[in-house]
């Protein structure tokens, strides 16, 4: 059973300036805020769960048991994306960010407010999970609604407008960890482990009322509305499997070493600084500092895919953090607060963002626009599966082999930046095709010389 045709060519998606600056500017917002509550559980995980929701286990169990929880929201994320890209396909990819944006708010609020194990015992991290999962479901919808957003409203620098739903990531670390940072110094250590870790999260209602404010100011994406089909009678997850498998696989595998980078980098890289003796606030303002680089990073290496093409950056990327994998540890093991900070600046703001950036405008492009929310967040959330496995299985490498499997750690990175070389040398170019075929984007259909000069 088919789709029936979209009608594009009776009447062509109309373009506005004032909306394309109204969603970039909603999908950043929308993204940082989503992200701030991931990745503020992500560091909260790291230096503070460990001693309030699992005080009972040794510590280093108890940092494995920590990054678990951490672990259920990136593995709920492919169901955010099969559910909200169905009906962001169906009905419309602003419903669907409205709705993301609210779910991650009202988890973030509820951690804030949820019962140690001292005073729950077991309830307490077994709500953790479910409050993480939920988090992860909406962060799950809210990339790939948010990367349409922008890319579906622009008529040319495709690369540049998506990459701002990226650059939210490390945005919103920058907020998390300032957040995190200012806490910890207006408080003693006890009392940041009593209450003071609740205040980042309790934030984000201020957050959410922002947030919300301006993305009900944007409108739906014209190519949407023109393409919207008459018919209900297919499944957008279906269609992607049966007509685009390889694509959808070829998503996966591209971003798989990504996520497993941004992961080692933003989350166990941080765990393992700290075990290794260094101050909390050292390493948290390591990583606020390379998460500024990365803002930077992000859209510079995006735009720079706009003139190249999406492959040769990503490529570029994903053979520097192969080999960068194996001095991370090293720098680390010095003791060096001056190496400790270079190691994370150059991973995270110099490497990482040449193989992250140009994802967006990527997988917005190898899918059809009826399928292009579903297609674009399971091939991203599925290969987000590898962030939130990546921490666990590494810690779970030292804990086996008593601190000393740090090369090992290296090696299983490298692998996993090889997995994207081989992917992104089997995907098709994309960054001159426009959005409004019927199919995944081929590279046959450029931009024309009044898109380019808009």
């Amino acid at each position: 059973m088919t789709e029936p045709r979209e009608t594009h060519g009776a009447e062509p998606p109309r373009h506005s300036r004032t909306q394309l600056r109204r969603a970039v500017l909603s999908s950043y917002l929308g993204s940082l805020i989503e992200y701030y509550d991931f990745l503020l559980y992500a560091t909260a995980s790291a230096v503070v769960f460990s001693r309030v929701f699992f005080s009972d286990l040794d510590p280093l169990v108890g940092t494995v048991a920590s990054l678990g929880t951490f672990a259920t929201g990136y593995l709920a994320r492919p169901l955010g994306g099969v559910v909200f890209g169905h009906f962001g396909d169906r009905l419309g990819r602003k419903q669907m960010l409205v709705i993301t944006m609210t779910m991650m708010g009202v988890a973030s609020m509820l951690i804030g407010m949820l019962p140690t194990n001292e005073q729950i015992g077991a309830w307490a991290p077994i709500l953790l999970v479910l409050l993480r999962v939920a988090q992860g479901i909406a962060v799950g919808g809210e990339w790939g609604g948010a990367v349409l957003m922008s890319a579906e409203h622009a008529t040319s620098r495709r690369g540049l407008w998506a990459s701002f739903t990226n650059a939210g990531a490390p945005s919103g670390m920058v907020v998390s960890t300032l957040a995190l940072t200012l806490t910890a110094a207006a408080t003693t250590e006890e009392q940041f482990l009593a209450w003071g870790w609740r205040i980042p999260f309790l934030l984000s209602a201020a957050l959410l009322a922002l947030g919300l404010f301006v993305r009900l100011k944007v409108e739906e994406t014209p190519v949407f509305s023109v393409a919207k089909p008459a018919g209900r009678e297919s499944m957008p997850l279906v269609e992607v499997v049966r007509r685009h498998p390889r694509n959808l696989l070829l998503a996966v595998g591209v971003g798989f070493g990504a996520f497993v980078a941004q992961a080692t980098l933003t989350t166990f890289l941080i765990a393992y600084a700290v075990d290794a003796g260094f101050e909390r606030q050292t390493v948290l303002n390591a990583l606020t500092v390379s998460s500024v680089g990365a803002v930077a990073g992000i859209i510079g290496f995006s735009a720079l895919s706009d003139r190249v093409g999406r492959r040769p950056v990503v490529l570029a990327g994903a053979v520097a953090m192969g080999a960068l994998s194996f001095a991370l540890f090293p720098m680390i093991d010095t003791g060096s607060a001056a190496l400790l900070t270079l190691a994370v600046i150059l991973g995270q703001s110099v490497v990482h963002p040449a193989m992250y950036g140009p994802l967006a405008a990527l997988y917005t492009e190898m899918f059809g626009t009826r399928t292009r929310y579903t297609g674009a967040s399971l091939g991203y959330q599925i290969a987000g599966t590898g962030a939130g496995l990546a921490p666990v299985l590494f810690a779970g490498t030292l804990s086996a082999t008593g601190g000393s499997g740090t090369m090992a750690i290296s090696a299983m990175i490298a692998g996993c930046c090889l997995l994207t070389v081989l992917c992104i040398l089997a995907t098709k170019e994309t960054h001159r095709s426009t959005l409004t075929d019927d199919g995944p984007a081929s590279g046959s259909q450029p931009y024309t010389a009044a898109q380019r000069e808009s």
